[in-house]
């Protein structure tokens, strides 16, 4: 018996959950010379002990008083920090029913009684190999992930930063603005995923400005009618260039690149789209990138104070942004100055 157990799992901590004194008693004497073990004798008592100190496996009886295995089992896998602690259920009935819905609940073998030393050992240690060889690839997979939204992240900056190479915008305030949008996009209700997916794309709202000629971008005088026409191409060039891809946050970029500069009383473009016609993306990025152009310094402008551009954005209501979307960003003022605060800390 003593080859099965792994030298190292000395350290493992093993919870027993059961009612029945003699049972206790019994996988304490079988798992005590191998593992640290502690006790539960009701599923309120194993919860308890759960919150403050995690096992690393538990066994669990399913038939007990006041709550079963079934439900011991589903409070434990319906919390995140909980979720992945290996449950080998304990039960003294050969049932398909009952094994099904206990794998159904999440948990990865059952031991049938009369226990037997030689089964509980071979079964314990092989769940907890394969919960640490789980966890190991859990992290293998999320630092790969990491790394990998690194250099996405860092990708759409280099992107953003081409849309800018002919125009007077700065690479901060393509992120500030990003921040912006992420901060109104959630006190509207998106989930997290949706705002980091926004914030994500927000720096992309003006890539199609790479097909705009540098003496249109950077005229010192103002635009001509058909100048003007050839500048607002912009939208729908960065709406033909990002929806090739078919990824969530390509397809998102493509939509707020188009419709960025589309307004809510329907003066805007290229379609002269209003109210809920547009994208819901593309509002929320058009307030926040109006917003922070209007408080950013530019050689042929002073920087507005908070108040004047929050003042501004008002005023919009209505004609330029989404009444609901102005209410939102005026609420979460707080919150913006924050935003403004660290980013002049990084410029």
């Amino acid at each position: 018996m003593i080859s099965i157990v792994e030298n190292n799992d000395k350290n493992k901590r093993i919870l027993i959950v059961d009612d029945v004194p003699t049972n206790i008693d019994l996988l304490k004497e079988i798992l005590s010379e191998y593992y640290q073990v502690q006790i539960a004798k009701s599923g309120a008592l194993a919860l308890d002990i759960i919150s403050r100190t995690l096992p690393d496996l538990i066994l669990l009886d399913i038939m007990m008083p006041d709550m079963n295995g079934f439900e011991v089992c589903k409070k434990i896998k319906s919390k995140p920090e909980t979720a992945d602690i290996p449950i080998i259920f304990l039960t003294a009935v050969n049932d398909a029913q009952i094994e099904q819905e206990g794998f159904a609940l999440g948990c990865v073998d059952f031991i049938t009684k009369p226990i037997t030393p030689l089964t509980t050992l071979s079964r314990v240690a092989t769940h907890l190999k394969l919960a640490a060889d789980n966890l190991l690839n859990k992290k293998i997979i999320e630092n790969r992930t990491r790394e990998l939204d690194d250099a996405l992240e860092s990708a759409i900056g280099m992107l953003g930063e081409v849309s800018q190479l002919n125009d007077t915008d700065t690479g901060v305030h393509m992120w500030r603005m990003a921040d912006y949008s992420a901060a109104l996009a959630k006190a509207i209700g998106w989930d997290d995923d949706q705002v980091e997916l926004l914030k994500l794309a927000a720096p992309l709202h003006d890539t199609g400005k790479v097909g705009i000629p540098h003496e249109i971008l950077k005229s010192p005088n103002k635009l001509t009618d058909e100048q003007w026409d050839i500048m607002r191409q912009h939208t729908v060039i960065g709406h033909q260039i990002l929806i090739k891809s078919e990824a969530p946050l390509f397809k998102l970029a493509a939509e707020v690149a188009l419709g960025h500069h589309e307004k809510w009383d329907g003066s805007g473009y290229p379609f002269g789209l209003s109210g809920e016609e547009i994208p819901l993306s593309a509002r929320i990025v058009s307030l926040a990138d109006v917003f922070d152009a209007l408080t950013m310094a530019r050689p042929y402008k002073r920087n507005w104070s908070m108040e004047e551009a929050l003042d501004y954005i008002r005023k919009g209501a209505y004609t330029h942004f989404d009444p609901m979307l102005v209410e939102c960003f005026l609420s979460i003022e707080d919150e913006l100055k924050k935003i403004q605060d660290k980013w002049s800390a990084v410029h």
